[in-house]
């Protein structure tokens, strides 16, 4: 399943500048996500991170991998219209710096659920390398 982002937004709360899932290329309902996050360099973030050295911040990273399991959680009927929250980050590694003009595809696969509650695994690539991997944990909430 694709979703283009008004089918993202109609899914995620989040928006501009926090919405960080530009599309999803692959959906499995409560199982896995794969989005994308295109990185430009008119976003905000660049303006002090860091000027003449443009980084796109790995906790955006771990964000946007968190937006891409919500959207995996989200698309149950059961959660839907509920918000997802990033309960906690056990272990995130950052491998490669991000830039603008890089485009971030984003997979997450969800573990495990007890009740509002669940596990899931994110790596972020881009051209197809490696540059982050975050474990997290979600609750759902209303």
């Amino acid at each position: 399943m694709d979703l283009n982002t008004q089918e993202v937004q109609e899914i995620l709360p989040h928006r501009y500048p926090m919405l960080l899932v530009d599309r999803v290329e692959d959906l499995i309902p409560g199982e896995t996500a794969t989005g994308i996050k295109n990185v430009s360099m008119n976003e905000e973030v660049f303006q002090g991170h860091f000027p003449g050295n443009p980084t796109f911040p790995g906790v955006l990273m771990v964000e946007a991998l968190a937006q891409t399991g919500a959207i995996a959680i989200l698309s149950l009927p059961e959660y839907k219209g509920k918000t997802v929250y990033l309960a906690s980050i056990p272990k995130a590694r950052f491998r490669k710096k991000v830039e603008p003009g890089d485009q971030l595809k984003l997979t997450v696969e969800l573990e495990r659920f007890r009740g509002r509650m669940g596990v899931g695994k994110g790596t972020a690539y881009v051209n197809g390398k490696r540059v982050t991997t975050a474990e997290l944990t979600f609750a759902i909430g209303d």
